[in-house]
């Protein structure tokens, strides 16, 4: 390590410094109010609890401490409302009322819509299986959640492992 032997033994015997012990003591109040919060507060509201006690520290401190001592806030999920039921539309008739007992492949088809967070924005993914056969028979994709979307899934067949595209449903 390139050290001296008497540099070593110097920096072993040498008291902790006075910020380290400040730190200390701020990483017990982040944990406190971090507790406090349930977990949810990140470094700026941990500021401003820890300036309110009497603490000087500021935002990037409290962050590195936050960081080194594997501390993070939670962030909220934004909610995305998912079906709009206030509508005029008229609504389909159930015709399978829960029997899911089919004897024949491309008889019953389920539809589903996921939403797949990006960089740009969500994208809507829609796919349809065959319930008989469990398993997709088609899909689409688009960056709004439409009625188009699911007709362009019945449009866009699944290619099966033999190479061939079944859109019979």
């Amino acid at each position: 390590m390139e050290i001296s032997r008497s540099g070593y033994y110097a920096w072993i015997k040498r008291p902790e410094s006075s910020r380290k012990i400040q730190n200390r003591e701020l990483v017990k109040e982040i944990r406190k109010a971090y507790k406090i919060s349930r977990g949810t507060y990140g470094s700026p509201r941990i500021t401003r609890v820890l300036n309110k006690k009497g603490f000087v520290c500021g935002q990037n401190r409290a962050a590195r401490l936050m960081r080194d001592n594997g501390i993070t806030g939670k962030t909220k999920r934004k909610y995305k409302a998912a079906t709009n039921s206030k509508h005029n539309y008229p609504v389909a008739e159930n015709l399978i009322n829960q029997n899911f007992n089919i004897d024949r492949p491309n008889q019953i088809g389920a539809v589903d819509i996921t939403y797949i967070p990006t960089d740009e924005g969500w994208l809507y993914l829609a796919a349809i299986e065959d319930l008989f056969q469990q398993r997709i028979v088609g899909w689409a994709m688009n960056s709004t959640m439409t009625r188009q979307l699911t007709l362009d899934a019945l449009r866009h067949p699944e290619v099966s492992t033999t190479g061939r595209a079944d859109s019979s449903l």
